[in-house]
């Protein structure tokens, strides 16, 4: 299978990389075809620019070109693995902006045609999608409120792919104070999990 891996972290010594490191090879060693776009590494710029704005509807193409890299990837995908902290109740800033410039109508989805219409999903070739991602909250907490960095990806993200995608969330809850067999625990997790994608 080929399988995209975008991984937003700042650094490259954090347990989010040993994450990274960890999927990577798991899936690697399972046979797929592996591509990885590392968000801060590549120093992708999350902005979206006035100009980028006002062509957003009127020159889309403009905005793929500049982004064609990420879009090709995007298409060439039947896998998408998200690897980030959870900051804020959600992706970090340069995960977000990647969303918002990549997965852009065209590309990601379709323009509704008429009021109370959703977007219809372009990405059918996702066949699989998974989150693995660490947060400093209990879970608890995140139940209370409703968890919306999941909801934001694994209900409004979701629809853009193929009907029957299958959908893995791995997250390690109460960050700040985890010890190192639990944190040992969570790699292997997401290690048994990619093994079976």
């Amino acid at each position: 299978m080929r399988v995209l891996i975008v991984f937003a972290h700042p650094s490259e010594q954090s347990y989010g990389a040993a994450l990274l490191a960890t999927a990577n090879e798991a899936l690697v060693q399972n046979g797929h075809d592996v591509q990885v776009i590392d968000l801060y590494r590549t120093n992708f710029d999350p902005v979206l620019s006035l100009q980028d704005w006002n062509d957003y509807i009127s020159d889309t193409g403009r905005l793929i070109e500049k982004v064609s890299p990420h879009v090709e990837a995007m298409r060439w995908a039947e896998a998408l693995v998200l690897v980030y902290p959870t900051w804020m109740y959600g992706p970090p800033a340069i995960l977000k902006g990647w969303l918002e410039r990549v997965w852009l109508p065209g590309v990601a989805f379709d323009i509704p045609d008429g009021l109370k219409k959703r977007a219809r999903g372009k990405l059918q070739n996702i066949k699989s999608f998974t989150v693995i991602t660490t947060s400093g909250s209990p879970w608890w907490w995140l139940r209370l409120i409703r968890d919306p960095g999941r909801s934001l990806l694994a209900r409004g993200y979701r629809v853009l792919f193929h009907p029957h995608c299958r959908m893995r969330w791995l997250q390690l809850h109460d960050m700040n104070h985890r010890s190192g067999p639990d944190r040992a625990r969570f790699i292997k997790r997401v290690s048994r999990t990619m093994a079976k994608i």
